[in-house]
Formats: C-alpha cells, structure tokens, sequence
C-alpha cells in the first residue's frame, strides 16, 4: 500500500499520508524521501502541503516495534556509542528532515491529528505548523521509553520555546493540546473545523512571493542564522545582491516607482 500521495495544485502540492497503522517506517521515510526529492526539483512547485489521510492523526509517532528491533540488532553486536565517537553519516530520516528545512519552497504541516515523537519532529523540520484544533495531542514523549528524540527535535525544540521550556518537556516527555502548543509557540496557528483550507489558503499566498526571494529569505532565517552573526551577514549582503539584479526584482521595483504597486502589495502569479 502506498501511504504517500501527492496532489496539484498549479504550483502548490498537497501530500497526504496515511499510514496502515498511524505510525511512521522506514517505508515512509523512503516515500517521503521520493517524493519530496522530486518536488524538489520541479521550478513549477512553489509550496508543499502535508498532512494526514486518517481522521485525528498526522503522523501518530514512529513506529516503537521497529526502535525496538533496531535495538535488539544492535545489543546483540554489542555496540557502545559515545560523544567521544559521533555519528556523522545521515540516515534516511535525517535526508528527508534536511529538505524539508533547506528547500527554497514552502513547507506547510497540517497537523490535523495526533503527531508525537517522530510525528512531531516532522512537524517541527516544515517552515510553518498549522493545527486543527481537537482532542488530540502533540510533542516528544520518547524520555517516557527511556530513550530521546533522535531526528532534530530537541534542538527544533529548544529553538522554538527556550532551552528551559524545551528541557522540562522532553525530559518528562510531556505533550499537550494543539491549544497549548500554540501558547507554547510550537505551532503557528489553530484552526476550528478542517485544517487543510487555511493550509492551502497560507500556500497560495507564499507562493506568490518571487520564488527566489522566497528561498534566499528561508535560507537566511533558518539556516545561516545559527552560524556566527558575522558570517550570516557576510551571506546575507551577498544574497541581497545577488535578488537586487534578479528580473523579478527588477520588474517589481520599476512598477512601484512608477506608481503601480504598493510596498505593502503581494503581486499575483502573472501580475511579476
């Protein structure tokens, strides 16, 4: 069963998944993997839409049965792993979360039920999380296992709500409401009724952003901005530049000196 879909929308793709069981596999990752690598790559897509194919479930969490049989496999070759030895080859996972965050396109969740463990940390990899409100709850529960998140989200995390909110929740493992995440600054906005709709509404109106704009913008926000402010602002002059003497810029810039367009204006597909 395939339980990764993609629709278009002229430039805007909604995947939906839906898993057999709600949980995340391997086999997910790789469908995610495909797809999103080859969305990647097509200029007509500006934005990509996720969310889930079951009523009250995004992503539920990964699978716990394969962490424990990759556990297994790995007590019995005896395998230690320290700080002293890290880990630097990425996994399939790690790929799939890197494009999500690095894409120059638009990566909406819409979280329309439960995403927990690695659920969430998909969550947490898209540019903007917007959640339909519900009984349902989101966050990093993994501690409850004796184990940790180990696909980005206690560094996502602790960038969204403060080291010191992060810590208390992933250590207790807590998850909340989709009303309290977004007090927490964990998800953007809750909708009331089917999410997918401001989702898409939200998708439209980023992609309509000059799309190389769009991806200098997201680059430097939430790539560069982690390195030293120096070396983010070398790049940022140096993209700055780079849009100055891009056609859509230009067009943009000669309309509004002539009075055609106001700074405060979003132009419409053709309308660049």
């Amino acid at each position: 069963m395939t339980q990764v879909q993609v629709k278009r929308n002229d430039a805007i793709a909604v995947i939906t998944i839906t898993l057999p069981d709600e949980f995340m596999t391997d086999v997910t990752v790789a469908e995610l993997n495909a797809v999103t690598a080859e969305l990647d790559r097509d200029k007509s897509c500006h934005a990509m839409v996720f969310t889930g194919g079951r009523d009250g479930v995004f992503i539920r969490h990964f699978s716990v049965m394969a962490l424990e049989a990759l556990s297994d496999q790995l007590r019995e070759r005896d395998l230690v792993f320290s700080d002293k030895k890290l880990l630097e080859k990425d996994r399939e996972i790690d790929v799939l979360f890197r494009r999500l965050a690095t894409t120059p396109k638009i990566t909406i969740a819409a979280i329309n039920g439960f995403a927990m463990g690695g659920g969430f940390e998909f969550c947490l990899s898209c540019d903007l999380r917007i959640a339909q409100n519900g009984e349902y709850h989101l966050g990093l529960p993994e501690a409850k296992l004796g184990i940790l998140p180990g696909a980005g989200g206690t560094q996502k995390l602790s960038r969204l709500v403060g080291q010191a909110r992060a810590l208390e929740m992933v250590t207790r493992g807590r998850t909340v409401t989709p009303c309290e995440a977004l007090e927490l600054g964990m998800v953007h906005e809750v909708i009331d009724g089917p999410v997918l709709p401001r989702a898409l509404e939200l998708a439209r109106e980023y992609a309509e952003i000059a799309p190389k704009a769009f991806g200098h913008i997201k680059r430097l926000i939430r790539q560069e901005a982690e390195k030293p402010l120096e070396d983010g602002l070398i790049i940022e002059r140096t993209l700055f530049l780079d849009l100055l003497v891009s056609d859509d810029a230009s067009k943009l810039m000669k309309r509004m000196n002539g009075g055609d367009l106001d700074i405060r204006d979003v132009p419409q597909g053709d309308e660049l």
